[in-house]
């Protein structure tokens, strides 16, 4: 399936989602956010990080947006759609895209440390894949990465001052730059 969503369009997008990230950065999370849009370009699902928030491992913006989604089509098909989201999905993300057949994924920043969709692995030109998608990264790839590496450095000097551990209380998040 190639992407109907033009690069103006999806800027526009990624510059919401950013606003989204950085709202939810500020609430302790890892600053991720996510949307998956239907074929006529309707947003049906919003999802952002909430890991800390909800004590869920699964929860990554873009499987939340996942979850939203489906129960508004009640259906786990998204071979028409396209998510876009801030930073590459990380490998159970990306797996979890797979699964519900994503038509197109597009992100912002890449993770060379933990992603899913070219970062690390590429699983959408997997051969063990089922489905494959079409997936486009960089759309304010700048924008995206500075928002994730300025959290991470906040929260490094925030743990420093206060003579602990910038590690959030659970292990690890995957989008972890």
């Amino acid at each position: 399936m190639e992407s109907s969503l033009d690069h103006d369009l999806a800027t526009l997008w990624m510059g919401r989602l950013l606003r989204r990230a950085a709202m939810v950065g500020k609430a302790g999370e890892v600053p991720v956010a996510a949307v998956i849009l239907d074929d006529c370009g309707r947003s049906i699902g919003w999802g952002a990080n909430r890991r800390e928030r909800d004590g869920d491992p699964l929860g990554h913006g873009e499987l939340v947006a996942l979850r939203q989604a489906a129960a508004l089509r009640g259906d786990w098909r998204f071979n028409d759609c396209t998510l876009l989201v801030t930073l590459e999905p990380c490998i159970m993300c990306a797996a979890a895209l797979i699964q519900a057949r994503m038509g197109c994924v597009v992100f912002g920043a890449a993770d060379g440390k933990r992603g899913g969709l070219g970062g690390v692995l590429d699983l959408s030109k997997s051969p063990a894949a089922h489905h494959h998608m079409v997936c486009r990264g960089g759309v304010l790839a700048r924008e995206c990465g500075e928002l994730l590496r300025d959290w991470f450095r906040q929260r490094r000097r925030d743990a420093g001052a206060a003579g602990g551990s910038a590690a959030p209380r659970s292990p690890q998040s995957c989008c972890d730059p």
